[in-house]
């Protein structure tokens, strides 16, 4: 998955955890694709201090879906709909509610 709709997931689901500063600018680059100067300069903050906001979410949004890993089960789910086989869906789903 590519990095900027993989992070538009993540900001969708783990968004509301962040800080409002952070979600902003957060989506400011991912979202609307602007670059750190532009955000920097629409915020009147450093480009170093808009790098190192969106390092830190990365950060906490890589380690809110490795832990809570509700993206990669909501994929796991999206796929068994088009599975046919009923013992391959009984086993990926245990596998999914099993998982720890």
């Amino acid at each position: 998955m590519e990095k900027f709709v993989y992070y538009n997931y993540l900001l969708d689901i783990y968004g509301f955890l962040l800080t409002e500063q952070n979600r902003k600018i957060f989506a400011l680059y991912y979202s609307d694709n602007l670059t750190m100067q532009e955000i920097a300069d629409s915020l009147q903050v450093s480009k170093s201090f808009v790098g190192s906001s969106i390092k830190r979410s990365e950060n906490k949004l890589d380690t809110w879906e490795e832990n809570l890993k509700i993206l990669k089960n909501k994929e796991e789910l999206k796929d068994l709909l088009t599975e046919q086989d009923i013992t391959k869906i009984k086993n990926k789903l245990k596998k999914i509610v099993e998982e720890k």
